[in-house]
């Protein structure tokens, strides 16, 4: 399982760099593409069945001092984040290629490597087998993107590029590392351990702040107030958008959180602190004022970041609440919402590509010349939402069922007006596109290419799928909280 483990993040690499080679000739540069995310989705399935048939994996590339390694190993939460983002990757890639030559995007080289370097921070920060190697990583991943949130090149690009790079640098390297030092003076190690390191090595009254330095210094969850970096980087190709917001950084973010909870401080530590019930509204009060904010937003895109940063903290939620309902529904919400939003967000990429639109109330009768579009978008939102048919309602309910546990009714209530609130601002725009109160009087209008509608079906489709057959997700997720 080892070279299976270095194969995950050394694919992408090799695959940057193939990418880059073969920029002169687009159509071998985007095949090369599709078949090293192909080939990245086969061995995160051969890392998969290994483990479901007992075997375990741990490697060690080097101590850099004693008691610390870049270490790499495997855990239920590492598989269900890595079978995410290796089958998302394949299905961004189909998209790009539509979407990138239908806008005639410049530096298309560029951005298929690039992203495929991203990947392979993402894979590393995956399966990570210590709070030194995933802080390593995680940084590599936001200096990897900082090219693709830039790659218009306009100074409104470089303006939004360095709110983006500070936001994330800064809470890392001041809190987040911060965290992992006073782990290591308390503990003298920082690997990951089932059921924590911190027990009996901490006093109480610590553990609150300790763990709100590492909320805070993962500014990737999108927690307020560090989540400026993520309506900012919209300014970026809608490939990136779907790359940050269900593939990579986001999810990089919140799965760095569960982790942490589960591995370092341990689900019992943090369940115990008397703070606790102050700390479960730094995700609360994000996931209701967060929504409120998309509800005012016309821009498209914009909205939909404001939508993805309330949707992130259900799964910091999950982490405050630890317990076994409210990490279930955590760990599920990866998923669900992954597939849900990048459906979502090339909705938006394929009307900016057909009608160069952008704002919500430009969209009035668009559902009638781009159906397909708008029923894909329908679905993501139904999913978002968590309605049934589609999966988003499992990883909610088990959500709602962890504040039950947990008897905070008033967080009950903060989880169904948020659900409320994703109504009002998410299936208003297929119906203003379905049902427009007036005749806008536009012209005609195609479906974006192939491609587009190809990347754009599948996620679409998985949002059923999952409803129906929420495996092999759902029993990861119960090991992890057994």
């Amino acid at each position: 399982m080892t070279d299976y483990i270095l194969m995950s993040i050394v694919v992408p690499l090799m695959g940057a760099v193939l990418i880059g080679l073969t920029g002169r000739w687009p159509n071998i540069r985007e095949a090369v593409s599709i078949t090293t995310s192909s080939i990245l989705i086969v061995v995160v399935y051969v890392i998969y069945q290994q483990y479901e048939s007992g075997a375990s994996g741990q490697i060690t590339l080097f101590r850099p001092l004693p008691g610390l390694s870049i270490s790499f190993s495997v855990e239920p939460l590492s598989l269900v984040f890595a079978m995410v983002a290796s089958f998302l990757w394949l299905v961004t890639t189909i998209y790009a290629i539509g979407y990138m030559r239908g806008h005639h995007e410049k530096n298309q080289t560029r951005f298929f490597v690039t992203f495929a370097v991203s990947i392979s921070g993402t894979m590393g920060i995956i399966f990570a087998d210590n709070l030194l190697t995933l802080f390593l990583f995680y940084e590599f991943l936001t200096i990897s993107t900082y090219p693709l949130v830039t790659h218009a090149g306009t100074d409104k690009a470089r303006r939004r590029g360095r709110v983006y790079l500070g936001v994330l640098m800064g809470t890392s390297i001041m809190l987040l590392l911060s965290a992992i030092i006073i782990v290591w003076q308390q503990t003298g190690t920082l690997d990951f351990v089932s059921g924590g390191i911190l027990k009996g090595k901490i006093p109480d009254g610590w553990v609150a702040p300790l763990y709100l330095l590492f909320i805070f210094g993962i500014a990737k969850a999108g927690v307020m107030p560090v989540h400026k970096w993520l309506p900012a980087a919209m300014v970026a190709p809608t490939p990136v958008s779907a790359l940050l917001h269900a593939v990579a950084v986001v999810k990089a973010g919140v799965f760095s959180i569960l982790k942490i909870t589960m591995y370092t401080f341990g689900a019992d530590v943090v369940n115990f602190t008397q703070a606790n019930e102050l700390i479960v509204w730094v995700p609360a009060l994000t996931i209701l004022l967060a929504s409120l904010i998309a509800m005012t937003r016309d821009n498209l895109k914009e909205r939909l970041a404001y939508s993805t940063v309330s949707q992130l903290s259900y799964i910091v939620l999950a982490a405050v609440l630890a317990n076994q309902m409210s990490l279930l529904g955590g760990t599920l919400h990866i998923a669900m919402h992954a597939f849900a939003k990048i459906t979502l967000f090339f909705a938006a990429g394929a009307i900016l590509v057909s009608t160069h639109k952008t704002k919500v109330s430009e969209l009035d009768g668009l559902g009638r010349q781009m159906p397909l579009t708008f029923i894909a978008f329908t679905i993501g939102a139904a999913s978002i939402i968590g309605l049934p048919p589609f999966g988003g309602m499992w990883s909610k309910w088990y959500l709602a069922l962890g504040t039950v546990d947990a008897g905070q009714w008033l967080l009950l209530a903060t989880l169904m007006i948020s659900s409320l609130l994703n109504i009002v601002y998410l299936l208003v725009i297929p119906v203003k596109a379905f049902y427009p109160a007036t005749s806008n009087g536009t012209v005609a209008v195609k479906e974006a290419p192939l491609t587009c509608l190809i990347g754009m079906g599948i996620p679409s489709l998985m949002c059923i799928y999952l409803f129906i057959n929420p495996e092999p997700f759902y029993s990861l997720a119960r090991l992890l909280t057994q």
